[in-house]
C-alpha cells in the first residue's frame, strides 16, 4: 500500500519539485511558491467553501493551495499562465478528481464561459489566488467589472495594495482603489503573511484579504463610468485640491466659478482634497456632474 503524499506546502517537498522538474522561478510572472500551511488553512478558511461550492485559482504554481482548495471545494477551475507548469500539476494535482487545469492568461478569458462551464450546479463560487504585484489590480477589477457570480474573493497579494483596498477615507493609503474595490465589495484584511514563508523569498511582505461581494454597489449612481472617471479625477495629482483636479478635468480653466457653484450646491469644499471623500460624496458629485452633462444647452 502506498504511503500518502506529503502536502505540497512544505520545504523539503517544494524544493523536491522544484529539482525534479528543473523549475527556475519567473520574475516576469511574480513566481513565488507558498512553503506554510497554516496560511494555506487561513486563505482556505477565509472562503467558507463546502463540498457544494467552486473555486477558480488563478496561478496554482505546484499546486499548493489547489490541493487545499481541492479538498474543502466540491469543483477547483485553476488557470495557469505558464506552460512549464502543466506537467507538475497534472503529477501534484493527480489524486484529486475534482480539479481542472486550465492552461491561459485570465486577463484575456472570457471569465463568463468558464464560470457556466466549469460550476454548473455549484451554489457559489469564490476566486481564491496568490496573485503578483504587477497584475493584482487588473486581475481584481476585472473579476468585479464583469460581474461574475462570486460570494468572495479571497487573495494573498502584496501588504500595502491589501491596506489600500481596505483603507477609510482621509488616511493616506485612501485612492482611487480603495473606492473601486469598496463600490463592490466588503473589503476585509484576513492575516499578514511573512516574505519567510515562499520559495524564493520576495522584498516585501504579503497580506491575504477576502473581498465580500455586495449584492448591490455600495452607493446609486446615474452612471457608472462617469462615478469612476470622477474618483480618477479626483486622485489625478494627489497634491492638487479636489476643485483643481475637476477643474482640470471637467471644467477648463474658464469653468471655476461654475465649479464652485456646483460643489457649494453639495456641500463639497473645493479646497479638500481627493482622498477625504467618501463614497457617498463621490456619488453626489458624479450625479452632479452627470445632470450638467445631460443639461439642456439654453
Amino acid at each position: 500500500m502506498n504511503e500518502p503524499r506529503a502536502d505540497i506546502a512544505t520545504p523539503k517537498r517544494t524544493q523536491e519539485i522544484v529539482r525534479r522538474y528543473g523549475l527556475t522561478m519567473k520574475k516576469s510572472l511574480g513566481q513565488n511558491f507558498l512553503i506554510d500551511r497554516n496560511v494555506l488553512a487561513k486563505i482556505v478558511g477565509a472562503t467558507g467553501l463546502t463540498e457544494d461550492r467552486g473555486a477558480l485559482e488563478i496561478g496554482p504554481g505546484i499546486g499548493a493551495l489547489t490541493e487545499q482548495l481541492a479538498r474543502a471545494a466540491g469543483r477547483v477551475a485553476a488557470i495557469e499562465i505558464d506552460q512549464r507548469l502543466l506537467p507538475v500539476l497534472q503529477e501534484t494535482l493527480a489524486d484529486y478528481g475534482n480539479v481542472k487545469v486550465i492552461h491561459g492568461d485570465v486577463l484575456k478569458l472570457p471569465l463568463g464561459e468558464l464560470f457556466e462551464r466549469e460550476f454548473a450546479g455549484c451554489a457559489e463560487v469564490s476566486v481564491v489566488a496568490n496573485l503578483p504585484y504587477y497584475v493584482t489590480t487588473p486581475i481584481i477589477m476585472k473579476l468585479l467589472e464583469e460581474k461574475l457570480p462570486l460570494a468572495n474573493i479571497v487573495v494573498m497579494i502584496q501588504k500595502e495594495v491589501a491596506e489600500r483596498m481596505a483603507a477609510s477615507p482621509g488616511t493616506k493609503d485612501y485612492g482611487s482603489l480603495s473606492v473601486a474595490v469598496q463600490y463592490y465589495c466588503e473589503p476585509e484584511l484576513v492575516a499578514i503573511v511573512p516574505h519567510t514563508v515562499f520559495i524564493p523569498q520576495p522584498q516585501v511582505d504579503s497580506a491575504v484579504i477576502r473581498l465580500r461581494l455586495r449584492k448591490e454597489p455600495a452607493v446609486r449612481v446615474r452612471n457608472e463610468r462617469l462615478f469612476f472617471e470622477t474618483v480618477q479625477a479626483a486622485f489625478a495629482q494627489r497634491r492638487k485640491t479636489l476643485g483643481n483636479n475637476l477643474l482640470a478635468r471637467f471644467f477648463g480653466k474658464g469653468g471655476r466659478e461654475e465649479m464652485t457653484r456646483l460643489l457649494a450646491e453639495l456641500d463639497i469644499d473645493p479646497g479638500r482634497r481627493g482622498e477625504t471623500l467618501s463614497l457617498e460624496e463621490f456619488a453626489r458629485l458624479a450625479d452632479a456632474l452627470d445632470g450638467r452633462e445631460n443639461a439642456p444647452e439654453s
